[in-house]
């Protein structure tokens, strides 16, 4: 069917064990020679960023991006949207979109992963080393909690404890507005996108989710040893707990702590890239035009020169045992 993006793209459902679904989006490239790029969002999050489909389906690679269940395009009546207590309910999502990929031809895939997705996709590699991709992009991943110590050491354990007995139990945190005020075109940004799917206004945080989220970035903390070539960008600089929009929130991660995305990226394996975007928000790709402009050249340029995928051409299927 044709998406809300436009005619330039495909969306198709992948029925999903319990009777969820994923949504996988195909923007196909003029002349494909390259391979393919899938895209994964992040919490509160769905894909719109055409932007970004563009410019991958400009140098070669055809572009896919899922809606995981429950977020944007997959949301069904009856479900809660961006909640599941293990994250590895989305490796069906993954799998069933890796299939799809594969039978569309493809057998050389880039993933390029935002935020939440930037943990998410590597513990599904971890958990499935018959997945073959060519390289690995994570565009400010979550790889610890915002906070002091104290709450990523005792405050965690209370967050398991509560999250085994009351899962759906709100927490007293809550996603702060700003970030999407910086971004979305009716506020300070310039994109637009459906609030229905990405709202402005504080989220709950569910105490079985953020355990989920806790316990996936432990076994990060622990190694993952992945073996593939893995790019990890950033902003260089957070500005964090903003009660209110402020200019600054323009030029700076104000979601995460980017000190973190430098911490842990070495526990991803042992070709890890670590690159700093000065200027940049959340999403690189959605930071002021000459920001993004540099996040997208670095990004082509580690393409390049480090996975080495400046010249390759689509062959055989990936594997689809996934």
């Amino acid at each position: 069917m044709t998406d809300p993006l436009g005619e330039h793209y495909l969306a198709r459902r992948l029925e999903l064990p319990g009777g969820n679904a994923a949504t996988l989006v195909h923007r196909p490239a003029p002349q494909n020679s390259r391979g393919a790029v899938l895209y994964v969002h992040g919490f509160i999050d769905y894909f719109f960023q055409d932007h970004v489909a563009e410019h991958f389906t400009q140098r070669g690679f055809d572009f896919y991006a899922i809606d995981l269940q429950g977020y944007g395009r997959s949301i069904v009546p009856g479900q809660t949207p961006f909640y599941v207590t293990d994250l590895g309910v989305y490796g069906h999502d993954l799998d069933a979109a890796w299939r799809m990929i594969a039978e569309d031809g493809h057998q050389q895939v880039i993933l390029l992963a935002h935020s939440t997705g930037g943990l998410i996709v590597p513990l599904w590699l971890a958990d499935r080393p018959q997945v073959h991709a060519e390289a690995l992009v994570l565009n400010s991943p979550w790889f610890d909690l915002v906070g002091s110590p104290l709450m990523r050491t005792l405050g965690t354990q209370a967050i398991h404890v509560i999250g085994r007995i009351a899962p759906r139990f709100v927490m007293p945190q809550a996603l702060e507005p700003t970030y999407g005020q910086s971004i979305h075109a009716d506020e300070h940004g310039e994109w637009d996108y459906d609030l229905n799917w990405k709202p402005l206004s504080d989220t709950p945080i569910q105490a079985g989710w953020i355990s989920a989220i806790r316990r996936g970035q432990a076994r990060l903390h622990r190694g993952l040893d992945l073996d593939l070539p893995i790019l990890v960008m950033h902003s260089d600089t957070s500005v964090l707990n903003l009660k209110s929009w402020a200019p600054e929130a323009m030029s700076a991660d104000t979601v995460l702590d980017v000190s973190h995305m430098s911490k842990w990226a070495p526990k991803l394996g042992s070709r890890v890239s670590d690159l700093t975007v000065p200027g940049g928000m959340h999403d690189l790709f959605l930071s002021a035009p000459k920001v993004r402009q540099g996040a997208f050249e670095a990004m082509d340029a580690w393409l390049d020169d480090v996975a080495g995928l400046s010249e390759f051409a689509d062959g055989n299927h990936p594997d689809t045992s996934a």
